[in-house]
């Protein structure tokens, strides 16, 4: 993923003649190329000298080749996509040579074992770039790049990457339906039309193919199949009734309205690592064990999501937490990402700490890091400062304070909706600092765990000590 310079190994020449994902072999002459598309379709390219070419020269080649205007050069970026590891690369990069390092990089970034890292292969991707804002996404008037922008987020939304709520997502599969068959069908030539490209096509794969259990088991998945195409025909009938009222340039304005409602999820956007996290004891013997996560990460906050359950288990803007990570001490112990951010304990005031256990932390950590100086940046930029916080911008006092508390609270306390924080269901450390060390549940609070964190922080926190509670 993007972030400090010198994020990758040097080339490891025990892989340096393999021939990796959809790169080439040869440096010196005219090479084939498949850059893959979110929607699975390819751009093939034959290009000279591709072993030196660097990703903004490659850009160049494949926005020629999809009619992408100039306009449109920050839209999009080269990522390497496996089944083991997604990383976004830098303009500077040399596609070539990362490829012919990819069984390095998995190995530093990934727990995978040796006979799966000796099998993957990389895919060269062409998507959406991680830095790009939803502000600029919503101006784009082209319907190429539109469409381009709806095939990445129609493909998150249907394998549960973008956890979302049924009306949600029924009102997104409508979209689909209009965009991709067009708005003038009866009900009896669109019902025919989803059974051909089968349902999945239009709605998540947990919600089409029935959530299992003894009640869906009694329906049956006919029943419910038919049951989500009525709601379904249902919902595209008004979106069609908009659209014939609408804008006349109904492609894009169909586009423009999906993604739209897309960017209402807080974690449209963002870039995905895998991680675990320890389960809260249950049970009389206290048994726990670990629960995989998805931890997504945007210009905007950090986000925890339940691979499992399909929604959020902790979401946080970058003025919410304080964040750092650690390196195995001794064999045997993990990469982790912390994650510092106010809490509740019967009543009282806490910090707590949210340990991410990933190989891929370093990672998280450099992408945080680089999104937070971004925003600090364009905020800088659009309040005519250098990054100095004014009178008009200070917290005025407890008052503030209180208000800012009682709204993040609002917002993490759990809701029915699968976007809404689970806070209580996670295993955390509340602490608090007395000024020695670290002690759990004290009514007490002070500065940041962490010194890496947004300027200025909207919460309070406890100070800087030498060492993290392990526990």
């Amino acid at each position: 993923m993007e972030g400090d310079d010198g994020d990758f190994p040097p080339e490891s020449s025990e892989h340096s003649h393999s021939q990796r994902g959809s790169v080439a072999s040869s440096v010196t002459r005219a090479q084939d190329l498949l850059v893959y598309l979110a929607s699975d379709s390819a751009v093939h390219l034959t290009l000279e000298g591709l072993g030196c070419m660097n990703a903004q020269e490659l850009g160049r080649n494949v926005r020629e080749a999809l009619n992408i205007p100039n306009s449109a050069v920050d839209v999009f970026a080269f990522w390497f996509c496996s089944p083991l590891l997604d990383l976004q690369l830098k303009p500077k990069h040399l596609p070539y040579k990362l490829c012919r390092q990819w069984q390095d990089l998995l190995y530093r970034f990934t727990e995978a074992p040796a006979e799966d890292i000796s099998q993957d292969e990389p895919s060269l991707v062409f998507k959406r770039n991680v830095f790009y804002s939803k502000s600029k996404e919503l101006q784009i008037e082209d319907e190429g790049v539109l469409r381009l922008l709806y095939d990445e987020a129609k493909v998150n939304i249907l394998e549960g990457r973008y956890p979302c709520d049924p009306e949600h997502w029924l009102i997104l599969g409508a979209l689909s339906c209009a965009i991709e068959l067009g708005t003038g069908l009866d009900d009896q030539a669109l019902t025919a039309a989803i059974r051909e490209k089968k349902l999945s096509s239009f709605l998540p794969a947990h919600a089409a193919l029935g959530g299992g259990g003894f009640l869906s088991t009694l329906r049956g998945r006919g029943g419910r199949n038919a049951e989500m195409e009525q709601n379904l025909i249902k919902e595209y009938r008004s979106v069609c009734s908009s659209a014939a009222t609408g804008s006349h340039q109904e492609p894009i304005a169909l586009l423009h309205q999906y993604l739209r409602s897309c960017h209402t999820l807080p974690y449209y956007g963002c870039a995905f690592f895998m991680g675990e996290i320890d389960k809260p004891a249950q049970g009389l013997l206290h048994r726990g064990g670990r629960k995989a996560v998805s931890v997504g990460i945007s210009l905007e906050g950090v986000y925890v999501m339940d691979v499992k359950e399909k929604h959020v288990l902790l979401g946080l803007k970058f003025s919410e937490l304080s964040w750092d990570h650690s390196y195995p001490e001794t064999e045997g112990d993990s990469h982790i990402l912390w994650l510092e951010f106010d809490g509740e304990e019967a009543g009282m005031p806490v910090n707590k700490l949210l340990k991410i256990y990933s190989k891929q932390a370093e990672l998280m950590s450099g992408l945080i890091e680089f999104c937070v100086e971004l925003r600090s940046v364009g905020e800088s930029a659009a309040a005519g400062t250098d990054g100095e916080v004014t009178p008009s911008q200070e917290p005025s006092g407890r008052e503030t304070n209180e208000k800012t508390r009682e709204r993040r609270q609002g917002k993490l306390r759990r809701q029915n909706s699968v976007v809404c924080s689970r806070v209580h269901s996670l295993n955390t450390i509340s602490y608090v600092d007395d000024g020695k060390e670290i002690k759990r549940l004290k009514p007490k609070r002070a500065a940041s765990f962490f010194t890496r964190q947004a300027q200025p922080p909207t919460y309070s926190a406890v100070q800087v000590t030498e060492s993290l509670e392990q526990g």
